[in-house]
């Protein structure tokens, strides 16, 4: 995740940090169905233009929809204003610092497993497939935004966008990549040879999709305080 992103999220967060709009999106939860400015006023005991006010912010912090709507049975002209609604939004929000990526670490477990159930080979294997394959999708994808620029500096650069992405926090020291931050964190305390071999595997696939694994190879070299996989300048 990059700084952008990383304060929006924050942001997204924050917007629930006042009394009335923690509320009104616990109104929306349990409502599960839009609701007017009114109705919500009433609902948590404040004036209609408090509670529109906070709904607002709510909205404006992607936590909220809206929309317009006509009272039921009034349409066409003299019907008055459309009423404007609101519903919680249906999209996640979540914010974990430092960044990790537990969704991604279930998905590839979860698609390791049904391979291994289908196939009747080992997970292990099916989990170091299904991390390539993914690493290598996103290495492609950062590839394809840097174009015909395949300079040194510039694969190096779409590397450490894509570790960015994932949550990685890389840096450089001497001509190697290092990972300050390990995405999959409590899962590797657990389980730390399967989680490092995932983890390992994935950002190999990256590496092959930025065609760049003569540049920066993948290596386990864990040490305290960072990440178990380092990227070794070719």
């Amino acid at each position: 995740m990059d700084r952008a992103e990383r304060d929006a999220r924050v942001s997204e967060i924050a917007a629930l940090d006042r009394p009335v709009r923690a509320d009104l999106y616990a109104l929306l939860v349990d409502r599960d169905d839009w609701v007017g400015r009114e109705e919500a006023a009433d609902a948590i005991g404040v004036p209609r233009s408090v509670a529109a006010f906070h709904l607002d912010k709510l909205a404006e912090a992607g936590l909220v929809e809206t929309r317009f709507e006509r009272p039921p049975g009034r349409s066409g002209p003299g019907a008055g204003r459309p009423a404007k609604k609101y519903r919680r939004a249906e999209r996640e929000v979540s914010v974990s610092l430092p960044d990790r990526r537990y969704d991604l670490a279930g998905a590839l477990m979860a698609d390791a497993v049904a391979d291994a159930a289908a196939n009747g080979g080992p997970v292990e294997r099916s989990l170091a497939s299904a991390a390539r394959s993914t690493g290598r999708e996103i290495g492609e994808a950062i590839r394809a935004e840097i174009g015909n620029a395949r300079s040194a500096s510039a694969v190096r650069s779409a590397a450490v966008r894509a570790l960015e992405r994932l949550g990685y926090e890389p840096h450089q020291r001497g001509r190697d990549v290092v990972l300050a931050n390990c995405p999959f964190h409590a899962l590797a305390e657990r389980h730390r040879s399967l989680v490092c071999g995932m983890n390992l595997e994935l950002l190999t696939g990256v590496a092959h999709g930025l065609d760049a694994e003569d540049r920066l190879a993948p290596r386990l070299d864990p040490e305290p305080g960072m990440c178990c996989v380092r990227l070794r300048a070719g």
